[in-house]
């Protein structure tokens, strides 16, 4: 089964919902909405003074990110270039210095490389395909690297064989890691784009998020309603499972770890986010609460501060705080015309004050928009 939008309802032996306890006053406004584009945006990533995106028609846009003032009713991004790549759908997107790495619904990641990115002539140069020729064609002659992938097909490890769902970076960027439809964990070493490992059967069921810790920790969530956690040893450089958590009662479709890696937040189609919190050195987490106010399935995740952002196929974003076991709910972005298909955030510096935060949210949804809104966070006292 593949991930979809379905809505499940909450058991009745979930976590209790977390109680209220907010200490700010939240305001937040839509800035600008960008319209006018020909398929829904199924990735969105900030790079320095650019947001890039990626649609379901094939297309990776670069975007400008010029000044915002409040209600402006022109377009306050400008779409500066655009490259189609690949067949289908570019589900992920990651940014390493001037490059971006882009994973597809054809199964292949892909390598771009962006000149010019001071200037107005910024341009697109792709400079691999994985797995790369040299990587399929050594592991081609050897018999023992070929695998089983249907019932009359065999192809080398080192290939995705479905949607290539979502990407993550090391800490120090030396790896990249891949999940797919495939239900397959793949490891790339970016200094040569070479495959180093591939951890076949990682789920029972599509993969559809991942998210790395800076202690090594990888966390992947599956439609097979678990997360699993994963390490890499120091002896054999293999990532090996240590821990796998099985609280959802429904597909997991998102993932995302707070900044010092101490707390996880997952997304279910049965329209709960559960809370995790580390509890020792090794790997072990243990669910704090669940996060409920969303109406249908969430469909994406992301950190900020100490703030967790939500999507969901209710056409909402949410906003929530955590002050220990404590969250709270502080705003509900309403105006998406469509299930929320994914979020980036990032601190507002344009906007600095000594007595608030000030966030700059982008917001994609299955109707071919994109919001960006800004959230302030004002002290109560």
């Amino acid at each position: 089964m593949r991930p979809d939008d379905q809505t499940c309802s909450a058991s009745d032996d979930s976590p209790p919902l977390l109680p209220d306890h907010q200490l700010v006053n939240a305001h937040h406004q839509c800035l600008a909405t960008l319209e006018g584009q020909n398929s829904y945006t199924t990735s969105l990533v900030l790079m320095g003074k650019f947001l890039l995106s990626g649609s379901s028609n094939k297309e990776i846009c670069l975007w400008k990110r010029n000044s915002l003032s409040p209600m402006n009713d022109s377009e306050s991004l400008t779409d500066k270039n655009m490259v189609v790549a690949g067949k289908g759908a570019v589900k992920a997107l990651v940014v390493l210095a001037d490059k971006i790495i882009s994973a597809h619904q054809d199964h292949k990641i892909r390598v771009w490389k962006i000149d010019n990115l001071d200037n107005d002539e910024q341009k697109f140069t792709q400079l691999a395909t994985l797995p790369t020729f040299s990587d399929r064609a050594l592991k081609l002659l050897v018999p023992k690297n070929h695998v089983q992938v249907r019932r009359h097909k065999k192809c080398t490890w080192v290939h995705h064989v479905d949607t290539v769902s979502a990407l993550a970076l090391s800490n120090d960027e030396s790896l990249l890691y891949s999940v797919s439809w495939d239900r397959t964990l793949k490891i790339w070493r970016i200094s040569d784009f070479k495959c180093l490992e591939s951890v076949a059967n990682a789920h029972d069921d599509a993969i559809n998020a991942i998210a790395l810790a800076s202690d090594g920790h990888v966390y992947t969530g599956s439609s097979d309603k678990k997360i699993k956690i994963w390490k890499r040893s120091t002896e054999n450089k293999k990532h090996t499972l240590v821990a796998t958590l099985e609280k959802h009662k429904s597909g997991v479709n998102a993932v995302a770890l707070s900044r010092d890696g101490l707390t996880m937040y997952s997304g279910a189609r049965d329209r709960s986010i559960l809370v995790w919190k580390k509890v020792d050195e090794s790997c072990g987490m243990v669910t704090v609460g669940t996060l409920r106010g969303h109406t249908e399935s969430i469909l994406c995740l992301a950190t900020v501060s100490d703030m967790v952002c939500s999507g969901s196929a209710d056409k909402t974003v949410r906003i929530w705080r955590g002050f220990g076991k404590s969250y709270s709910c502080l705003a509900v972005l309403e105006g998406h015309r469509g299930p929320v298909k994914c979020i980036a955030v990032t601190l507002d510096y344009s906007n600095p004050s000594e007595r608030k935060s000030s966030y700059l949210l982008y917001s994609s949804s299955l109707n071919c928009d994109i919001k960006v809104w800004q959230i302030n966070l004002l002290p109560l006292f």
